[in-house]
């Protein structure tokens, strides 16, 4: 059975038989075996806790995201707040810069006015100088002036007095065609009666040929302003008397003042009509020829 130079002792320790073969294979899979029965419950604890884990993640997971939709509606509203502050702001801008715009136009128009006023007034001043030097004429006041009126009943036509004065009042739009200086048919007819009865209660008096506008827009024409509209309405009167009245040239005083004086407000086309006027005025004043 064994070789020649073989011994037991060596033929063992180099090969094992198949009964030795298959006790140590048995042994190594029951070591396998216990092995892996002992490691089960580790791996299932890991997973376990991993499992625990991932929905804690979960959670946390779905409360950013709430926190996140929360915020961003959040987020909505208030750019949704923003826009309409800004679009308030706008407004509240645009109704500052019109109110800054109509007080800068209101200033302006005080202003000229006010300019308008004085020049009226240093203009008159200046006639009425020119005739208190004039060699022929000579005025004295007359206080008893406003114990009679002139009975004028032509329509549309009024007789007031204001002060020391008294005023005839003549509507322009009676007068003038519409936006002209041009006599409507019959104007003339009603200025040279109103012409005859001052001329008959006050022959000696001083008359103010006073034109006034109202403050709407100008019609079109050759008028910078509306004091020169109303110069023009006075010139106009004022040639109808010189020419086909008993009232003298030297008697009268033209004077336009344009918007600046209206008797009625300019908010109403009733008020803004009554406004555009001329005005014969009698001065308490009395003139008379100087002598030679």
């Amino acid at each position: 059975m064994f070789a020649e130079g073989d011994s037991p002792q060596c033929n063992n320790e180099r090969w094992l038989g198949p009964p030795a073969l298959g006790l140590i294979l048995g042994l190594a899979g029951m070591g396998l075996l216990l092995a892996g029965c002992a490691s089960n419950p580790a791996t299932a604890a890991a997973q376990a806790q991993s499992a625990q884990q991932q929905a804690a993640l979960n959670r946390q997971i779905e409360e950013y995201q709430t926190r996140i939709t929360a915020l961003d509606r959040d987020n909505q509203q208030l750019q949704g707040l923003l826009a309409q502050a800004q679009q308030k702001n706008k407004l509240l801008e645009d109704q500052l810069a019109l109110l800054r715009k109509q007080l800068s136009d209101v200033s302006s128009q005080i202003a000229r006015l006010q300019q308008e006023k004085e020049d009226k007034e240093k203009q008159v001043q200046t006639l009425m100088a020119s005739l208190q030097r004039s060699g022929s004429v000579t005025i004295q006041p007359n206080n008893s002036l406003l114990q009679t009126l002139p009975a004028v009943n032509l329509p549309g036509v009024q007789v007031r007095r204001d002060g020391d004065v008294i005023r005839v009042e003549l509507p322009a739009d009676q007068l003038f065609e519409s936006g002209a200086f041009q006599f409507r048919p019959g104007a003339v007819q009603v200025i040279t009666s109103v012409a005859a009865e001052i001329a008959r209660l006050y022959p000696e008096q001083m008359i103010g040929v006073e034109a006034f506008t109202d403050n709407g827009p100008l019609p079109p024409g050759p008028w910078k302003n509306h004091t020169q509209m109303s110069v023009s309405w006075a010139a106009a009167v004022h040639d109808v008397l010189v020419t086909q009245s008993n009232l003298k040239p030297e008697q009268l005083v033209v004077v336009g003042h344009g918007a600046s004086s209206p008797i009625m407000s300019n908010g109403t086309p009733a008020g803004r009509q009554r406004n555009r006027r001329v005005e014969l005025v009698i001065y308490p004043e009395k003139y008379s020829p100087g002598a030679g």
